[in-house]
């Protein structure tokens, strides 16, 4: 188990990806909750991620949703399913595919953090 502020994660402007898994029935999810989305357990336990996983499915953006990401349009959105055991979407390179083994890095994209997949 790690306390949670040690936790590095990048919706609080760290450089990391944090998760959570339930102590009752080891189930894995993403997005911090006070409960276990499974079981309804409210002992979570939070853990930090490597960073690591493969690409469950590709989007490419053409059509930005504001003026502000319009530049940087097209752009991927990548779907993951990291090694932990839970699954993220976040950006990634252009030449990711379905099954493509990746590892996360931090880009800054319109004015904020966000996690980045590259082939690994």
């Amino acid at each position: 188990m790690t306390n949670a502020s040690a936790l590095r994660d990048w919706t609080t402007g760290g450089e990391g990806i944090a998760f959570q898994s339930c102590r009752a029935c080891s189930h894995r999810w993403y997005f911090r909750r006070e409960f276990c989305p499974r079981c309804g357990s409210d002992w979570p336990s939070d853990q930090q991620a490597s960073g690591l996983g493969t690409v469950h499915a590709v989007t490419l953006v053409t059509r930005a949703p504001s003026e502000e990401l319009r530049v940087h349009a097209p752009y991927l959105i990548v779907l993951v399913d990291a090694d932990e055991g839970f699954r993220l979407m976040a950006h990634g390179a252009r030449e990711l595919r379905i099954g493509a083994r990746v590892r996360c890095r931090y880009i800054s994209f319109g004015g904020r953090l966000i996690p980045f997949f590259d082939l690994a």
